[in-house]
C-alpha cells in the first residue's frame, strides 16, 4: 500500500526510469474495477495521454503524481499498483491501465482492492489529494513537535492512537501499516487513548514518527510493499506479517496481532503496555 515510504520511493523510480519517454499508446482496463476511483470518464484517458511526454514525478502522502507535458498529471493513490516492464517482457492480461513507451517498454496500472487512478489537466479536484499537497511532511524538518502537538490538540474525541494516526489522514501518508513500528518504537499500544497520552510519550511518539519513517523512506520502502520494479523494499518491518512468528526484538516475548478498526495490529504486550 502507497504510504509515506512507498510514494517517496515509487515517484524518486519514476522521474529517474521513465522521465523524457514519450506515451505511444494506451489500452484501457481489461478487468474493470468498480473500486476505482478516477475524474471523468476513464474512456476519456487515452486521449489525454496518447503523445504526451512524462517529465517527472512527486510523491506525497498516499499519492504518486506523474508530470507530463500540456499540464496532463497521471496520480495514484493507496491501493494502486505501478510496475515498470522492459519491452521483451510479458503484458499482463489484468490491468486497470496500460501504458506503452516509445522504447517499448510497458508500465501497467492495477488495483487489489481499491485505488485511485486520476488522469487530467490542471488539478485534481480531490480533497484528500489537496490536502496532502498542502501539508508538511514528517520527513521535512518543518514538521516539528509543536506541529505535531497542534495536529493532536485538533482532536476532540477521546480515540485510540491507532484512530488518531491511521484515520481521516491527519499527517497524510500515514496509515496502519507503517504505524506498526512506530508505536513499537515509542513503546505505545494500539489501543491507548488520547486522552492518557503524557507529554512525555507524546515526545516519543513525535520522535518514532519522523525517525522510524525516515529509515523506511531510506531503504526504499518496506519489504512487505513492492516499488516500481516489483521488488520488495529494503526496510525490515519490526511488526508485520512478516514477522509474526518471531519474539519481540526487545524482550523475547511474542508478538500478538489482532483484529481492531477493520485492519491487523501487531504488538508486544510486554514493550507496548496501555
Amino acid at each position: 500500500m502507497l504510504e509515506i515510504p512507498e510514494s517517496k520511493t515509487v515517484s524518486r523510480q519514476v522521474t529517474d526510469t521513465l522521465a523524457g519517454k514519450q506515451i505511444a499508446e494506451i489500452f484501457s482496463a481489461t478487468s474493470p474495477h468498480k473500486f476505482m476511483f478516477h475524474c471523468g470518464d476513464p474512456a476519456a484517458y487515452t486521449a489525454l495521454l496518447k503523445g504526451r511526454q512524462i517529465l517527472s514525478a512527486k510523491g506525497h502522502g498516499m499519492f504518486v503524481d506523474i508530470f507530463c507535458d500540456k499540464d496532463t498529471c497521471i496520480t495514484i493513490s493507496d491501493g494502486t499498483n505501478i510496475r515498470y516492464h522492459k519491452p521483451y517482457e510479458q503484458r499482463p492480461e489484468k490491468y486497470q491501465l496500460l501504458i506503452i513507451l516509445d522504447d517499448g517498454s510497458f508500465v501497467p496500472f492495477t488495483i487489489a482492492m481499491y485505488g485511485g487512478l486520476w488522469i487530467y489537466r490542471g488539478t485534481l479536484d480531490n480533497s484528500y489529494h489537496q490536502g496532502s499537497l498542502n501539508s508538511i511532511s514528517p520527513l521535512d524538518d518543518a514538521f516539528d513537535i509543536s506541529l505535531f502537538v497542534k495536529i493532536l490538540n485538533r482532536i476532540t474525541k477521546d480515540i485510540s492512537v491507532k484512530a488518531m494516526l491511521a484515520t481521516e489522514q491527519r499527517i497524510p501518508g500515514i496509515g496502519n501499516g507503517v504505524l506498526q513500528d512506530i508505536l513499537f518504537n515509542a513503546g505505545i499500544h494500539p489501543k491507548q487513548k488520547k486522552s492518557t497520552l503524557t507529554d512525555f510519550q507524546q515526545g516519543e511518539l513525535f520522535h518514532s514518527l519522523k525517525t522510524t519513517l525516515t529509515k523506511m523512506t531510506d531503504k526504499g520502502g518496506r519489504d512487505t510493499e513492492k516499488d516500481l520494479f516489483g521488488n520488495f523494499g529494503g526496510y525490515h518491518t519490526i511488526l508485520s506479517k512478516n514477522t509474526l512468528k518471531n519474539p519481540c526484538p526487545n524482550c523475547g516475548n511474542a508478538i500478538v496481532k489482532e483484529q481492531y478498526m477493520g485492519g491487523a495490529i501487531y504488538f508486544c504486550p510486554v514493550c507496548q503496555k496501555i
